[in-house]
């Protein structure tokens, strides 16, 4: 009885961010945060439910009509100029809105940040 040996050949499934970062640090404190931009073409379907490895301190820089959806939460408009915050492990996601999305993020608690 003949064997067929049959090769498989994976192909890596690249994926992509919804989104592009740009890194910095806070001149004096040398505090690092992120610039984080959704376009206004994302497809929605690649904002989906995810978890942060970090509490995360969220400003709104630019945005309308943009929404974050927490875990057994109603979704919260995002509010250019306010401050929101994430807790490590907390499933969430964004609702889109119109136009870009542009945030800056610090990791860490406030306490850990001033601690720092």
């Amino acid at each position: 009885m003949d064997i067929e040996k049959r090769q498989t050949t994976m192909t890596p499934k690249l994926t992509t961010k919804p989104y592009s970062d740009k890194e910095y640090t806070q001149h004096g404190t040398e505090r690092k945060y992120v610039i984080r931009t959704f376009l206004k073409d994302v497809d929605e379907q690649e904002l989906v439910w995810h978890r942060d490895h970090t509490h995360r301190s969220i400003h709104i820089l630019q945005g309308n009509d943009w929404h974050l959806k927490k875990d057994d939460e109603l979704p919260v408009e995002l509010e250019t100029g306010k401050d929101y915050f994430i807790l490590k492990n907390q499933y969430h996601r964004l609702l889109k809105g119109e136009g870009d999305l542009v945030l800056r993020i610090e990791n860490g608690t406030r306490e850990e940040r001033i601690m720092s």
